[in-house]
């Protein structure tokens, strides 16, 4: 046998001696086990995704910039802008004592713009749906707007994505669409419904928070708090631990 085959076997011998001799390898503690320049511990967790992705998506002038600028800086503006291509507003929010980055990515309602559609759904982890109540028009155009959502995010992720329909401009007296039709739609659609109304901040908190925490339901949301386990790490040994257990 060769000097460094000779190393190797002699190493792996003494390593799996060590194994043995300390089970308590498998408990999430620091220092589990040090051996020569080698040091192999648990650290404490360490996350692999620290925000989320939330789209929305409707007709042009359904308010879909109002919900965002209400949720994220608490202002609403009369003065109508139509958002061109996209534009996104990000807040930190805290759970579990963990902050996660909300990114909320308003997409354009022209068909002009449908065309970007695979790059802004790519990575999303939830999409409201928002039409006008005072616009029967808007609520048709869920059925497309929603139709082109399936085609967009992945078939394994279609039955537990995340949908709510949100019915914008609740303030305002001509009404064109029920809350019954609505519901209704929504539920055919397996999506939540909310009623808003981004000029009075209506609503707005509790949409979001819905999307927020159906996501962390969600199987992609598991990805945000899953804590990485094992890590290793190159160290000089320390004198006193060689062979110990750090239990």
């Amino acid at each position: 046998m060769s000097r460094p085959s000779h190393f190797l076997y002699r190493w792996c011998l003494s390593f799996t001696w060590f194994y043995q001799q300390n089970p308590c390898i498998h408990r999430d503690k620091e220092a589990i086990l040090k051996h020569g320049s080698m040091r192999f511990w648990r650290r404490r967790p360490m996350f692999r995704r620290s925000h989320l992705k939330i789209l929305l998506i409707g007709n042009s002038g359904v308010g879909k910039s109002a919900l965002m600028n209400q949720y994220v800086n608490n202002r609403f503006s009369s003065r109508y802008r139509a958002t061109i291509g996209a534009d996104f507003l990000s807040k930190q929010v805290h759970i579990d004592g963990r902050t996660l980055t909300v990114q909320i990515w308003d997409t354009a309602g022209t068909e002009r713009f449908q065309a970007l559609g695979t790059a802004l759904y790519r990575g999303s982890d939830c999409c409201l749906l928002v039409f006008d109540v005072t616009s029967a028009t808007s609520f048709q155009a869920l059925d497309k707007w929603h139709k082109q959502l399936l085609l967009q995010i992945e078939p394994k992720e279609e039955p537990t994505f995340p949908i709510a329909v949100i019915g914008n401009k609740t303030d305002l007296e001509n009404r064109e669409v029920s809350s019954e039709e609505a519901e209704l739609w929504s539920r055919l659609h397996d999506a939540q419904y909310f009623e808003a109304s981004a000029k009075e901040a209506t609503n707005v908190q509790e949409v979001f928070e819905w999307a927020i925490h159906a996501v962390l339901k969600n199987r992609r949301g598991l990805e945000l708090l899953e804590p990485d386990s094992v890590h290793l790490e190159t160290r000089p040994s320390e004198e006193g631990h060689r062979g110990k257990c750090g239990c």
